[in-house]
């Protein structure tokens, strides 16, 4: 007898979806949803990507499914995965398998297809994701992902250290479920995951990006640096020097860790939830290079000279290095490099703001800004409690920087009402760099409100 859960899961399942899960079994075979969308689907969440797997040999669904009308690509063959796709949407098909030992720690050295869903659900990472419905036969939970999901914990399926040294990458994956599902690590999993987190440097720079991606996307950041910073650490190395190293100064009440944790719990605060993926990054990494910059006065006052320059530098490395988008990485660049450059609450400075991010980030200065203001205040909140009311003029400059981009603000040459071939007529010089020079002089005078950016009073000034 169905229980009200599983009945909710039946009326929830795509039509789509349920069109190949009945098709396979009209055929004579069994098949099952699998995957996220059991697992979301039970916390009241389901989303559209839905995984069946099916004791139909890859071969057999396909001929199936085809006849059924399905259109049919096979996308993994090798691993007994078919993509049938209904009305747009692609459902992956997998035949029930078992898998070998993992020795390079990402592939399995054989896949032996089987007939009983239980021995597939035994090879998945965690037991939140080893569950199986079917709309008639319900849930199939052998390892207790039902109970996990309700107490919020993320355990592995079978021996935890085999899991992980299948493929290292799931010491990631973890964090970003506890991340994700706001859960604790099982204690035995834990200890496993920080036992095999020496071994993410055998895994592919861009399947570790993603993972990353994904947990600073959860919004959890803070927590899993608290929690998890020797995975984090493991993952990207730059950042081991944070931990417990004292800032010796009056403006700082925390170590590099625990304030950098708070500066990625700030921008979540400030941004409503929703900062951009470049400033979760910047949160990240805004004083990574603090450590290599760090200084020592006749006092024994911690100094810091030229960490925001380094810090760009590192994070360039890092972002290009996991494969981040050269526009996310070019943005938290700019946000790092920035992040402690002085602004004011007056027209004039928010143009430099701006015209420092363009040169940094080139187009993306307008959405920069706001999100530099963001890491501004969460950097305030994040040290001493004497600094903290920085993040209250932070809104008397947010204030300026709206009315100032709504006014039409000038930081780029090409926002001047005048152009190149003003420069010729009026400064009678050859086209050239000099004609660049000049333009870029007009804009300096532009920005420090010496001449507004009207055309004759542009013209008066390149005649004088």
């Amino acid at each position: 007898m169905a229980t009200d859960i599983e009945g909710r899961l039946a009326r929830e399942l795509p039509a789509y979806a349920r069109r190949v899960v009945d098709a396979l079994e009209a055929a004579g075979y069994e098949a099952w949803v699998v995957g996220g969308w059991v697992r979301d689907a039970l916390l009241g969440a389901p989303g559209h990507d839905v995984d069946v797997t099916t004791s139909a040999p890859w071969q057999k669904a396909a001929a199936v499914l085809r006849a059924a009308g399905v259109a049919v690509h096979e996308t993994g063959t090798a691993h007994g995965t078919v993509t049938a796709v209904v009305d747009g949407r692609p459902v992956e098909t997998t035949t029930y398998r078992v898998e070998g030992a993992y020795s390079d720690r990402r592939h399995p050295d054989e896949v032996r297809f089987v007939t009983d869903v239980r021995e597939d659900l035994a090879r998945r990472d965690f037991t939140v994701n080893a569950m199986a419905f079917h709309p008639e036969r319900g849930l199939l939970d052998p390892f207790g992902g039902e109970r996990d999901l309700a107490a919020r914990v993320i355990r592995a399926v079978g021996e935890p250290r085999r899991r992980f040294e299948e493929d290292a990458l799931r010491v990631l994956r973890a964090v970003r479920f506890a991340c994700r599902l706001s859960a604790a690590i099982e204690p035995a999993t834990q200890a496993a995951l920080e036992a095999c987190a020496p071994e993410l440097d055998q895994i592919a720079s861009e399947r570790v990006g993603q993972e990353l991606d994904g947990i600073l996307a959860t919004g959890r950041a803070a927590w899993a640096l608290r929690h998890e910073f020797a995975v984090l650490a493991a993952a990207v190395p730059e950042l081991a020097p944070m931990e417990g190293f004292d800032q010796r100064s009056p403006y700082h009440a925390h170590d590099v860790l625990e304030h950098t944790a708070r500066v990625c719990a700030g921008v979540e605060e400030f941004a409503g939830g929703r900062p951009l993926p470049a400033l979760r990054w910047a949160a990240l990494l805004h004083d990574v290079a603090k450590p290599a910059c760090w200084s020592e006065d006749v006092s024994g006052r911690g100094h810091f000279f030229g960490h925001p320059e380094e810090g760009a530098r590192v994070a360039r490395r890092v972002m290009g290095r996991l494969a981040i988008p050269g526009e996310v990485t070019r943005a938290a660049a700019a946000l790092v490099l920035l992040h402690d450059f002085e602004i004011r609450a007056t027209a004039p400075s928010m143009r430099r703001m701006l015209s420092e991010l363009e040169a940094a980030a080139p187009g993306q200065a307008r959405p920069l800004s706001f999100a530099l203001l963001d890491l501004k205040r969460a950097d305030a909140v994040a040290k001493a409690p004497k600094c903290m009311g920085y993040a209250v003029e932070l809104d008397a400059m947010t204030a300026v920087l709206r009315a100032e981009l709504s006014a039409g603000a000038v930081w780029r040459v090409r926002d001047l009402a005048v152009g190149g071939a003003d420069v010729i007529r009026e400064r009678g010089v050859e086209p050239g760099p000099g004609v660049g020079m000049v333009l870029a002089q007009l804009l300096e005078a532009v920005k420090a409100d010496e001449v507004p950016n009207r055309r004759d009073d542009l013209l008066a000034w390149l005649r004088w």
